[in-house]
């Protein structure tokens, strides 16, 4: 059974597993807001019809002990120069059931040096979190496909992005935070400020 996390809670990912954990799945998934009545000047500017589509863009990058940064792997780069972390590609309208985006982690292939990877969501078509609903990243036992927990964001608003969670190492083990952060920004490169605070 997963748990289900609450912004700033911190888990064991082996100890909620089960045991050790090799290769997880960081899934998100969202959908677009629908829109009550015609939507008049916003729909205009955004060319939408019937519900709107908003180009969410899942990211994860990773930092060393001195919290620098290692790799950024986003939909300009679908993996990380070690091999160790797989984009499953940008989905560009949230439709559908199930996660939208999905990063797939190596933790054993991870690079001793690395310490954490910070999982994050940017709208890159510019529309703040008050157009998505039902947002959450969860992540997965890719041995069996269990879900070992998720992180559900309530939190809709004029941001254009959201720190979600830390994978990170500790006590060699992996943990996992829910960070849950609102930030700013379309792409990856404009949320680093917004995530140094967090490592």
């Amino acid at each position: 059974m997963a748990i289900s996390l609450q912004k700033g809670q911190k888990i064991s990912l082996s100890k909620e597993s089960g045991g050790a954990l090799s290769k997880v799945v960081m899934g998100l998934g969202w959908d677009a807001k629908k829109s009550a009545g015609g939507g008049g000047l916003l729909k205009g500017m955004f060319g939408g019809g019937g519900g709107e589509s908003i180009d969410l863009d899942a990211s994860c990058v990773m930092f060393d002990e001195q919290n620098k940064l290692v790799d950024s792997i986003w939909f300009g780069q679908l993996k990380s120069k070690d091999g160790s972390i797989v984009h499953s590609g940008d989905n560009r309208t949230g439709d559908g059931d199930g996660d939208d985006e999905q990063i797939v982690v190596n933790l054993d292939k991870i690079p001793a040096t690395v310490k954490s990877l910070v999982f994050t969501v940017n709208s890159f078509t510019g529309q703040t979190f008050n157009a998505v609903e039902n947002a959450y990243c969860r992540i997965v036992d890719s041995s069996n496909n269990n879900e070992i927990a998720r992180y559900t964001l309530s939190s809709q608003g004029s941001h254009t992005a959201q720190i979600m969670a830390k994978v990170y190492r500790h006590n060699g083990e992996w943990k996992m935070h829910a960070i849950g952060e609102n930030g700013t920004g379309r792409t990856i490169d404009n949320l680093l400020p917004q995530i140094v605070p967090h490592l």
